[in-house]
């Protein structure tokens, strides 16, 4: 269905600035795996200078004795509005804007549901949000918990539209004003059918989500090599392992959605270890083990039927730490390092605590920012974000390179042979004078600054000459 989106670039070669444009973020849960009936959507306008402009997320009418892998209740389907009757409100919110989803199979998805009610949309300009990501700088992965940790975007519940969707459009205003991403050309916007706002939207109960070990971990699990089904599944398994709600229930609920899909159990269980040894490698990536990690990992292992891979997983004996670290700043400095501490499998606080082992502080950051001292404090390492590269092992100290010392001139040299041949003459006049009966006393006087002139010169020779050469 790649015809109902006229996917759009968005990059750092790009010849329009995308900060006055307008955009909606959609963000759409359905049934399925990689496609499904809608089960809920959210739609979130704003400038890509930041300013938000409307939103609008619901509910949609489904089949309430259906699983679903989104908690999605039976009450609150069973009182939804039809997907007709939410069209109004919001086609209303994409006309004239830029329709940006993190994967853009979910909004097309949508539009090909609503042409089965016989509403023929024009296509839509959109963009991906993981692709532009992905131009920009790597990941581990490019779920959309994992780019919003890169961007310091607040933890979300991914399993609710609203909140993905503007963690969605946040990541979108980051890619435009702190990243300088532009659009490739000027965008066309069609004109889309206007209906009237029909039946009232049911929205869910968006609640915080501060996440926590386990859900660092998941964004830290590399991507995986399978298509879009595959990667899909992975992603709802990644989001029910993160907000430590695996339950049996689940696991089979996921298993059946794979089913469903065409999906062996064969390769589901296959999924399912390979995404458990990516867990144990990100746990001993700082060559920390702790007994929180060892518990946790071993009870997803065992939810996940792949418990061998993590059965002779240890507790470090040491009292090390495991590296974590505390990125302060806005600027795409700062969003690059958090993406590289989330590639090199180090934990990335969001929050100053006694775990935090490096903060890194980018030039927008002032020095007198109490948790810099608070820092030092609790014994983490404080650094510039110029300094973190080398301080967190990124990168090798750059070595000092020697100092060239200058060639010693030959005016040294010179003056010493001057000297020397001074020193000769003084002693032709010596004996001269000594012959001619000038006395002793006036030739010892000779004689002496003779020598000494044959002395001095002799030895600023020989000192410039092995000078010049160890410099050579």
């Amino acid at each position: 269905m790649a015809e109902l989106i006229e996917r759009l670039s968005l990059s750092s070669t790009g010849q329009v600035p995308a900060s006055g444009t307008e955009f909606t973020a959609l963000d759409v849960k359905t049934t399925g795996l990689h496609s499904g009936r809608v089960l809920e959507v959210a739609a979130i306008r704003f400038r890509g200078d930041g300013t938000f402009l409307g939103e609008f997320a619901t509910v949609v009418a489904a089949d309430p004795n259906r699983g679903n892998p989104h908690r999605i209740t039976a009450a609150e389907l069973a009182g939804a509005p039809a997907l007709g009757d939410i069209l109004g409100r919001l086609l209303e919110l994409c006309q004239g804007a830029v329709v940006v989803a993190h994967d853009l199979s979910s909004v097309e998805g949508l539009v090909a549901e609503i042409s089965q009610l016989g509403v023929r949309l024009p296509r839509l300009p959109g963009i991906s949000l993981k692709d532009a990501v992905q131009a920009a700088f790597p990941l581990p992965n490019y779920r959309l918990a994992t780019i919003a940790r890169a961007f310091d975007i607040e933890d979300f519940p991914g399993y609710l539209a609203e909140p993905a969707a503007r963690a969605c459009a946040r990541a979108m205003i980051a890619l435009v004003g702190t990243h300088g991403l532009r659009l490739a050309q000027p965008v066309r916007f069609p004109e889309l059918p206007r209906y009237a706002s029909g039946a009232a939207a049911v929205r869910r109960t968006v609640a915080g989500a501060e996440k926590g070990w386990m859900a660092e971990a998941v964004d830290r699990v590399s991507a995986g090599d399978g298509g879009p089904v595959a990667q899909a599944y992975l992603d709802l398994l990644a989001e029910a392992v993160g907000d430590h709600f695996l339950t049996d229930e689940e696991v089979w609920a996921l298993a059946d959605l794979a089913a469903e899909a065409g999906v062996a159990a064969a390769e589901v269980q296959r999924m399912h270890t390979g995404f458990v040894a990516e867990l144990r490698r990100v746990v001993e990536a700082d060559g920390v083990v702790t007994s929180v990690e060892y518990r946790e990992l071993r009870q997803v292992a065992d939810a996940l039927g792949a418990l061998e891979v993590a059965v002779d997983l240890k507790v470090t004996a040491n009292g090390n730490k495991p590296t974590r670290v505390l990125v302060l700043g806005t600027t795409a400095g700062a969003d690059q390092l958090r993406a590289r501490v989330l590639s090199a499998g180090f934990q990335l606080a969001k929050n100053l605590t006694g775990s935090v082992t490096h903060l890194v502080y980018d030039p927008g950051v002032r020095e007198s920012e109490p948790r810099l001292s608070r820092a030092l404090e609790l014994g983490a390492h404080v650094a510039r974000l110029d300094e973190a590269p080398v301080v967190l092992g990124f990168e090798r100290a750059p070595v000092p390179q020697p100092k060239h010392q200058k060639a010693p001139s030959g005016s040294g040299r010179l003056v010493g042979r001057v000297l020397i041949g001074l020193g000769l003459v003084l002693m032709v006049l010596t004996v001269a004078a000594m012959f001619g009966g000038a006395g002793v006393g006036p030739g010892i006087v000779l004689a002496v600054f003779a020598v000494g002139a044959l002395v001095g010169g002799w030895y600023l020779d020989e000192t410039k000459r092995l000078a010049a050469g160890s410099a050579g």
